[in-house]
């Protein structure tokens, strides 16, 4: 079990994510924007952390850049609508390992985090 961070404003997407997360064996822990999210990375020394862009106060981006400019060496995934490009290659640049769409397709996301976490579904063996 890891425990994971999810950073998202809408309500509505953490509690499908946190659902998704929940049954997969890991313990969550919820912020609504990235200052929270940031305050609960501090706090909670995550495994891992899933972050959307897109929000008030504190974006993804600005977490990704804390995150980096602190050293950190969790693995971030990030979650969102905006799939163009350059958006994706800034994540990857700032640190993110992972870069899924939303909504999120439960075993691109079962594979993200396994991978992240390092380990390895029996079937794929």
């Amino acid at each position: 079990m890891a425990n994971i961070v999810i950073i998202d404003d809408s309500n509505f997407q953490r509690k499908i994510i946190t659902k998704f997360v929940k049954a997969e064996g890991h313990e969550i822990f919820e912020g609504a924007n990235g200052k929270i999210g940031l305050e609960l990375i501090a706090t909670h020394k995550p495994d891992a952390i899933l972050c959307d862009l897109v929000m008030p106060e504190v974006d993804g981006f600005e977490v990704l850049r804390k995150l980096q400019e602190q050293g950190s060496n969790i693995p971030v995934i990030i979650l969102t609508a905006d799939i163009q490009a350059p958006v994706r290659e800034q994540c990857m640049q700032l640190g993110a390992k992972k870069f899924l769409n939303k909504p999120f397709n439960q075993s691109q996301m079962r594979e993200a985090l396994n991978e992240i976490l390092g380990t390895v579904a029996e079937d794929s063996q």
